[in-house]
């Protein structure tokens, strides 16, 4: 049995992995828990608390699952193993999917471009982040039909808080989890897609897996190719978890 934990990313609620539900094989279970303020998730008192954080996504982050971190939600499972916590004991296996140790990069999204988001999110959070989920679909084949799909998925729900938002904001600028993932505590795996407009080319070109014609979003563009890729690598991680601990052993 293959068990996998899906993170979404920032602005975006667990509603994103909806088109995969049908697609799963045989052998494989799946959850999709919300952020703290998503999906009408009560938000934390103090949002960007990485430790409040940790103790209020314990349960929903198991030891025996790998954990698929899209984007943001990759960089906050990364940098809640980093925490070195007793809360977070490390899964068997971790997917970056669409993210790599930090956000910012000379290449790609500079830390420039972010702080002029931020500025623009402080002066009106409902329209920058409307204009944020078009933007990051310019990578899909069909980027209107990946926002129209976007659309109907996120329906008439409860949208994200604002200061959760501001603070993952705050997170996309200084999370760094170079050194946690240089030495990490359970297998790491890379995914991308091929025309990802919000990563450098360098990380794009060095993922384990690519998504040909996906951009950041390639659980709407290309779900049955997703699936595919997320239960290999799952698979690389429980089998390198396996080797490394040959007698059965955490």
């Amino acid at each position: 049995m293959t068990r996998l934990v899906l993170l979404s990313g920032w602005g975006i609620d667990a509603r994103i992995w909806r088109p995969l539900a049908p697609l799963w094989p045989a052998g494989v279970t799946v959850t999709t828990p919300d952020w703290p303020g998503y999906g009408g998730r009560p938000a934390l008192a103090s949002p960007g608390d990485l430790e409040a954080l940790a103790r209020d996504v314990a349960d929903e982050l198991p030891r025996d699952a790998v954990w698929v971190g899209w984007s943001l939600g990759g960089l906050l499972a990364a940098a809640l193993l980093g925490l070195g916590s007793t809360t977070l004991v490390p899964p068997r296996g971790l997917i970056l999917m669409g993210t790599g140790p930090g956000f910012c990069h000379p290449e790609g999204v500079t830390q420039e471009e972010l702080a002029v988001f931020r500025r623009a999110f402080d002066r009106d959070p409902v329209a920058t982040l409307t204009h944020f989920r078009r933007w990051m679909l310019r990578g899909e084949t069909r980027p209107r039909d990946a926002y129209r799909r976007l659309l109907d998925l996120l329906g008439e729900g409860p949208p994200p808080d604002a200061a959760t938002l501001a603070a993952g904001l705050q997170w996309l600028a200084e999370l760094d989890n170079g050194h946690c993932l240089a030495e990490p505590p359970c297998p790491v795996r890379y995914l991308s897609g091929t025309h990802d407009p919000l990563l450098p080319e360098r990380r794009r070109h060095g993922a384990d897996r690519r998504i040909d014609g996906a951009g950041h979003c390639p659980m709407l563009s290309r779900p049955d190719t997703l699936v595919t890729h997320l239960v290999e690598l799952a698979r690389e991680c429980l089998e390198s978890r396996a080797a490394a601990n040959p007698e059965g052993h955490a």
